[in-house]
This record gives structure tokens, sequence and C-alpha cells, in this order.
């Protein structure tokens, strides 16, 4: 690609996200843009529709729709209830109880619904009240939220990890699922832990402990909603069904489970359906003006010009990998992860297999890239949310959430030079 078409294609789409257009229509006008310095009108925009149509035409993308509806159900039929109750009848009465019950329930309701924005608002809007009645600081309960909504996106099953699949060519779904276990664990724990030194530090009150009785029955009350996942993650590794298959079981487990729980009735049907569409519609557009992008780039050679700059810094692998960490962290910040990874996937992936690492390693790497910019300022779309949840400005938060941010470059870092965090399970399981 020749250097003026690669400022155009980033100006113009830094421009139009500027004054406020939508992010997939940034992307396809810019993407239309660049194409048309190179060719004429009629072809450049006849082949950025067919690309757009093509990227849509896969088995595996027919996952994500079905986990949208799955989280759907599990948002309105009263499951992420259940899973809170059950986390807090455990951790409640230890300090920075309330706090472990936020980060749970913000892994497992993530992981399930494939949202890091609405692990925030469902658990935050839930969480924070709880937790300032019972007397944490609102920045803080805010700054717990903002950095555990983003550990769901690593914890199967995700939808991110099946975009990764898709613009990786065809890295499995099911290894990835796995590979995410112990990062996404790792995650949430560090939060954990580093929530109960600042609760014992502010003396943060704890909830009267729980007894066994009451353990038990939030347990059995939650096992249902706890099943979904294993259900889920073990028909996939022991080979009963596709990722995508596996995304329709859940919808069905998750509806009946519902119905079940008598949370929802077959009046709410409809609105469950409208919802799901509209944010599959955005998710799906989102896919197809990205994968554009992504052929616009390929196409004025784009990924070789980067290739060079970095390798222009280093051949030393390390010190290439931690640029693109770093340049990754950048684009989370201002980047939705869906595009990103889209767009970036093709670019740095030739480049950290040369260097020897393995493509489900980078796949992990990349998205916990990605997941730590949702929540950073200025733009990151998570510490809004969590923001507007609590009643709060971003300053306010800024100052706690530093060190939760500190903490996940950290666990970033050892999952980066440690490849045995992400590949042991998948080998182990011979995936």
């Amino acid at each position: 690609m020749e250097w003026v078409e690669a400022i155009i294609l980033i100006i113009s789409f830094f421009l139009l996200l500027g004054i406020g257009v939508p992010i997939a229509f940034s992307i396809g006008i810019a993407s239309q843009i660049t194409i048309l310095l190179t060719i004429e009108s009629v072809p450049a925009l006849t082949t950025l529709a067919q690309q757009m149509a093509t990227s849509l035409d896969s088995f595996t993308l027919l996952a994500i729709p079905f986990f949208i509806l799955a989280g759907q159900f599990m948002n309105q039929g009263g499951i992420a209830d259940r899973l809170i109750a059950f986390a807090k009848s455990i951790f409640g009465s230890i300090p920075g109880g309330l706090a472990f019950v936020n980060i749970i329930s913000c892994m497992l309701f993530g992981a399930i619904s494939g949202s890091a924005v609405a692990a925030a608002s469902a658990i935050g809007g839930f969480m924070s009240p709880m937790m300032e009645k019972e007397g944490y600081d609102r920045s803080f309960s805010a700054a717990v939220n903002i950095s555990s909504a983003t550990t769901g996106l690593i914890i199967p099953p995700s939808n991110i990890l099946i975009v990764y699949s898709l613009a990786s060519g065809g890295v499995s779904i099911g290894a990835l699922f796995l590979a995410g276990y112990i990062p996404g664990l790792l995650m949430g724990l560090s939060l954990m832990v580093l929530a109960s030194i600042f609760s014992i530090h502010k003396q943060f009150p704890r909830s009267e402990r729980t007894t066994m009785s009451n353990v038990i029955k939030s347990f059995l009350s939650a096992l249902p909603s706890l099943f979904m996942l294993i259900l889920v993650i073990g028909g996939i590794v022991a080979g009963l069904f596709t990722a995508t298959e596996a995304s329709a079981i859940s919808v069905i487990y998750a509806m009946v489970l519902s119905f079940f729980y008598k949370e929802i009735s077959i009046g709410d049907l409809s609105d469950i359906f409208i919802e799901t569409i509209k944010i599959s519609s955005i998710v799906l557009f989102l896919i197809a003006t990205s994968m554009s992008m992504s052929w616009v780039m390929s196409y004025e050679d784009l990924p070789s010009l980067i290739n060079e700059i970095i390798l222009g810094f280093s051949d030393n692998p390390i010190i290439i990998i931690l640029i693109i960490n770093t340049i990754l962290l950048l684009i989370g910040i201002f980047m939705d992860m869906t595009p990103a990874v889209l767009i970036f996937t093709p670019i740095f992936l030739p480049i950290v297999t040369a260097t020897g690492m393995d493509p489900l390693h980078f796949g992990i790497m990349m998205i916990m890239n990605l997941c730590i910019g949702l929540c950073t300022p200025p733009v990151g779309s998570v510490l809004f949310v969590g923001c507007s949840i609590s009643n709060l400005k971003i300053e306010d938060v800024i100052k706690p959430l530093i060190p939760f941010f500190l903490v996940l470059i950290i666990v970033l870092l050892a999952v980066t030079f440690i490849p045995n965090l992400s590949l042991w399970l998948p080998k182990y399981l011979g995936l």
C-alpha cells in the first residue's frame, strides 16, 4: 500500500468517528473512499458490496446470534440473579466479599452473554447499589465492576473468540474456548486478590456469615444455570456438536430454564427476539464492514507496510511482541473489539507466527489486550457504562481503577510470555 492510501484510510476513519458517525459506517465509508483511489467507481462499489456479503456467508457466524439470544434469556430469565445469589452465599462474609461477588458474577454472566457491556450494566446495576448500601465506596465498586466485566470475554463461550477464529483463517473454536479458561480465571482471581487487599486496607464491612444450608440451597438453585457452561464446552470438547450447534443448544436450554424459573412468559418472547435481532444486526453489520476494510488493507498491501515498520524497530521476538501488545492496547481504547479483531488479525498474525508464536496463543493475547482497552479512558465503552450505572463521572473512577488496570496488565504479560497458560489445556485435551 502506498503511504498516501494508508494515510487517507486512517484519517478518514478517525475523522468520521470524531464527528459522531457510528463505527460500522465509519469503517465502511473509509474503506470505500480508499479503494476509490485505485479502482474505478463501479467496480469499487460492487467489489466492497460483494466482500461484505461474502464475509457473512459463514456457518461459524451463526453461533453469534444464537449466543446473543441465550444471553438475553439469561438476563431476563432469572439466571443471572441465581448466579449472584450463589456467589454471595460463599464470599459475602469475607473481606471484600461483595467485590468478589461482583467479579465472579461478571465472569459468569459475561462468559455466557458474550458481552462486557451487558455484564457491566446487568451486574453493575444490581451490585453497585448493594455494595454502596453495605458501606463500600461507590467509586471502588464501579472500578471493580468495570475491570471485571471484561473477564467474561476470555472465558468461553465467547462471541469474540468465534470472530477471531473467522479472522485467523480457521483456528479451532473448541481449542480457543479451552485456551481462554486459565487466562480468564487468572484475570478474575487477580482482581479478587486486589479487591480483598483494598477492602482490608479501607476496612470495608463484611456481610453476615451465611449458613451452610443457605449455601447448599443457593448452589442447588444456581446449578442448572452453571450446567449450561458444562453442556456447551463439554459437548464441543467431546465432539458431540460444533460450536454453532452448541450455541443453538444453549438457546434451547436457557429458554427452557427461564420458563422453568417462571421469570418469563410466552408474551415476553417477542421482546426477547426483537432485542436479539437488533443486537445481532449491529454485530453482523460491523463484521461485514470490518471484513471489507480488511480486504481493502490487503489489496493495498497494508500488512506488508506495517510488517516493515515493526521489524524496522527490532528483530528481537520479545521486542516485537511487546510492540504489538502496545499497539493492541491503544487500538482497544479507540475501537470496538469485533472490528479490531477482524481488521488487525490478518496484519499481526503473520508477524507473530514468524516469531514462533502459536496462532491460538496470539488469539488469547490479542483479545486480552482489547479487553483491557474496553475499560481504559478516554473511549472505553465498558468504562462509560460502568460510570453511568454508578452515576459517577469518569474522573471519579480513574484513581481507584488504576490498580485494577495494572493488575490486568501484569496478567496479560504473564499470558504473553508463558504460552502454556493458554496452550496447556487445549493440548491436554487433544485440541
